[in-house]
């Protein structure tokens, strides 16, 4: 999907870093993005992210070790409803075609919950391989990437954009303060999360990229690459500020409307988590971890893009336009977790709809108090073989 974990699985109980008690549902914190093609329309954002590391996934792919024989599988994990998925594939198999005769698997992976049909439909416009050529056969996999998915040493290039601070489970019952682990933005100042609660995450977001690079190991052939490239932090900026203090200033006006309980808002987070270059590079090579020794670093780094909305905004001054996407780029990525979140019912997805009209009407009446930058972290690794 570029983001996120499963929302099933079977519950139990267990204390969290900070004594409270934790659902710990198997790999339960989203269902996916919003489908019918909404996120593909709305994430001109991420593929502007995967477009800075794209001269460095050429390099990984110019490096593969290629076989004489058999099939060449290229996996991408999170591919949403695939338009992103596909684009960086493209650009993955114009280096590689030419290095070798042999048929080529593109795997495309997301959540069971996934839009597939549309994922489906942009693999095969008009009947045919979107690629191009009947070199490529492409396929679709089911199931959280904190898992094994495809067989062991079957894949040569595994990916993954915009999706690994999806957590893969909730660290904390409730986080009443604000409605995002990172907490607010120094702008905004608008709420709080607790050095344990912001702790908790930190070790989750860890343990994640751990159970990620052992499930990759596993799939991948000796030499073998994995691109990890995800929205995360620096010093000077971090990717959560201004959508999710709008997010969470929209929620609290309902909050303080009554239409939903102080209960329902301190329970609700996003878990989301945006990690420092460091925090995404740990778990590759500190001997606390399971995964270390698994991969060799070719590559690491941090950087910030230009946000297409902003920088439009900034042109046409056009706040109508500016609004709506602002709210519906981030409305693609939390909309599932935030109606998970409140009571079920018949107007659940009403509720849903009011509070994104009240982001926008929010940020439309003081858009300098939201302003939004995208941050990103990637390493390339090699698999020891």
């Amino acid at each position: 999907m570029e983001y996120g974990t499963a929302m099933t699985g079977k519950a139990t109980q267990e204390p969290s870093s900070n004594g409270r008690v934790a659902q710990t549902d198997d790999h339960a914190t989203t269902t996916g993005m919003t489908g019918h093609g909404f996120y593909d329309e709305n994430s001109q954002t991420q593929w502007n992210a995967i477009a800075a590391v794209l001269p460095t996934l050429d390099k990984a792919v110019a490096a593969l070790p290629l076989p004489d024989n058999g099939v060449i599988t290229l996996a991408d994990y999170g591919c949403s409803e695939g338009r992103n998925s596909i684009a960086a594939m493209e650009r993955a198999l114009k280096t590689l075609l030419p290095r070798t005769p042999l048929p080529v698997q593109t795997v495309h992976s997301d959540l069971p919950t996934n839009d597939f049909s549309t994922l489906f439909l942009n693999l095969r416009p008009s009947g045919q391989s979107v690629f191009g050529t009947d070199r490529i056969f492409s396929s679709a996999v089911g199931g959280s990437m904190y898992d094994q998915l495809r067989p062991a040493c079957s894949v040569h290039l595994a990916t993954t954009f915009n999706a690994i601070g999806f957590l893969s489970r909730r660290p904390v019952d409730e986080m009443p303060g604000y409605i995002f682990p990172n907490g607010p933005s120094t702008e905004r100042n608008n709420g709080y999360v607790s050095p344990e609660d912001r702790r908790a995450f930190a070790n989750q977001a860890k343990q994640d990229v751990e159970a990620f690079l052992k499930a990759r190991a596993r799939e991948l052939v000796p030499g073998g690459k994995l691109l990890v490239q995800v929205f995360g932090a620096t010093d000077t900026a971090c990717t959560s500020d201004g959508i999710y203090d709008l997010l969470n200033d929209a929620v609290v006006a309902f909050v303080e409307t009554g239409e939903i309980s102080k209960e329902t808002y301190d329970r609700y987070y996003q878990p989301v988590y945006m990690r420092h270059l460091d925090e995404l590079t740990e778990p590759v090579s500190d001997p606390r971890f399971e995964s270390s020794g698994l991969f060799t670093i070719d590559d690491a780094r941090d950087y910030e893009i230009t946000v297409p909305f902003v920088e439009r905004y900034k042109e046409d001054g056009d706040i109508e336009r500016f609004a709506r996407d602002y709210v519906n780029f981030f409305r693609a990525f939390t909309e599932a977790v935030l109606l998970h979140a409140l009571p079920s019912g018949p107007g659940s997805q009403d509720l849903v709809d009011r509070i994104y009209k009240r982001a926008v009407e929010i940020l439309k009446a003081d858009p300098a108090r939201y302003p939004f930058r995208y941050v990103a972290v990637q390493m390339v690794l090699t698999r020891r073989g």
